[in-house]
């Protein structure tokens, strides 16, 4: 990518600046601290069904209170980020994550699920926060022109956490579940960990001195070599590809949602996995989305970010319906691709909404995130299909995937 500057020689778009350095590598590192979080999530999912004797339908609350809490907290989040910056925006992120994880502590003494909810909907406020800041703070550590590159760089570290998260969950809450166990002590103790290393990192960013920025998004020096049509007087949602951007993220996420919250259970029902195993292979699952990110990060300087995401929303469509068929290996085989094609759709759609829209980026930040309250609704709906047969219920991601399609081979457009 090359910009012409004034005096007429190209100029390559770098991916940042040397200021940015140490504030875009402690950024990146919190883009692993929300994965975990959330595939921790689908692990709880199944452990729940045994310890408070749950079932899928009722279990799919875990995602509801997490995804749910990302449309209340989007807009709040936003406006705080606007008015107080991007550090003190991660600060609040990282002080809720830590407060919800330290409620488990009460929750598991009270054996109580409402409980449990509270917790996880306030921990899911700080990911919405985070995910809210975070997105645009990485955008604006340098060119626009390389903001999905960066982007996709930071969410690799997202997929690195999604390899942790269910590592951890199945090892501490899986491997040792026996029939009838109410027994949430193991819950307890991980949460107390996991608060803590959260509180420990607040503490440590508030030392973390963060260069004057100037967002990229905000400023176009050169429209007609970006190859954009500027227009100061739009109101934000006069941008259409950011009204898509926002659609494709809601069935992106609830796409991940049920995909992520019932692949244990179709290992143990479908495979014949002990949940431990089902779980184990959950890590490789999150390990084929790092492989992914990785993947799409290089194949975007070649292939449009805008194509890359349609081509993968399409070989997605194809996976579900291998599937849905229960081939044995074949449709688990499929199931673990499934999560190589996501990869890349979440930072894509969130950098491909973000483009051009000067001073309402960090507000169209807040509604892309709040899209994300797709992954609160979608798993109940697979869940009841699930009751019946897990594997029908990876039909209904089809419909996710078919928007995501039109999104990357149409809608995204600058007008």
């Amino acid at each position: 990518m090359q910009a012409i500057t004034e005096t007429g020689q190209t100029k390559p778009a770098t991916f940042t600046d040397s200021k940015y350095l140490v504030t875009l590598v402690f950024v990146t590192s919190l883009f692993m601290f929300w994965g975990i979080a959330i595939t921790m999530g689908d692990v709880l999912n199944k452990h729940f069904q045994h310890v408070l004797s749950l079932t899928k339908t009722q279990s799919a609350f875990v995602q509801f209170a997490i995804f749910g809490a990302y449309f209340v907290m989007g807009i709040p989040a936003g406006l705080f980020m606007k008015r107080f910056g991007y550090k003190n925006g991660v600060l609040l992120g990282l002080s809720l994550f830590a407060a919800g994880a330290f409620l488990f502590v009460p929750a598991a003494a009270a054996a109580s699920f409402t409980y449990f909810g509270i917790a996880l909907f306030i921990l899911g406020c700080g990911l919405s926060t985070l995910e809210t800041v975070a997105h645009p703070f990485v955008a604006s550590l340098g060119d626009q022109r390389t903001s999905d590159q960066r982007i996709n760089f930071a969410q690799a570290f997202n997929a690195l956490g999604a390899i942790i998260g269910p590592a951890i969950g199945s090892y501490f809450l899986l491997r040792n579940n026996t029939e009838g166990s109410t027994d949430l002590t193991s819950v307890k103790t991980l949460y107390i960990a996991i608060g803590s290393v959260i509180a420990t990192i607040a503490i440590l960013f508030s030392f973390v001195k963060v260069p004057a920025l100037t967002d990229p998004h905000a400023v176009v020096a050169n429209p007609e070599a970006a190859n954009v049509d500027v227009e100061p007087g739009k109101t934000l949602f006069q941008h259409k590809h950011f009204v898509w951007a926002v659609i494709a993220q809601f069935f992106n996420v609830a796409a991940q949602g049920g995909t992520w919250a019932f692949f244990i259970n179709y290992g143990h029902e479908k495979m014949g996995f002990p949940d431990a195993t089902a779980g184990n292979y959950l890590v490789l699952f999150m390990g084929l989305m790092l492989a992914g990110r990785f993947a799409g990060t290089f194949l975007m300087r070649v292939i449009a970010p805008h194509t890359l995401l349609a081509i993968f929303a399409a070989c997605n469509i194809l996976m579900c319906l291998i599937i849905a068929q229960s081939f044995g290996w074949p449709s688990f085989i499929a199931l673990l691709m499934l999560n190589f094609f996501f990869s890349i759709m979440f930072p894509t759609i969130f950098s491909l909404g973000l483009k051009n829209l000067g001073a309402h980026t960090q507000q169209a930040s807040s509604f892309i995130s709040m899209g994300v309250v797709g992954g609160a609704i979608f798993p109940f709906l697979m869940g009841r299909v699930a009751e019946s047969d897990v594997a029908h219920a990876y039909y209904l991601p089809i419909i996710c995937y078919a928007v995501i399609f039109l999104f990357g081979a149409k809608f995204y457009k600058v007008k």
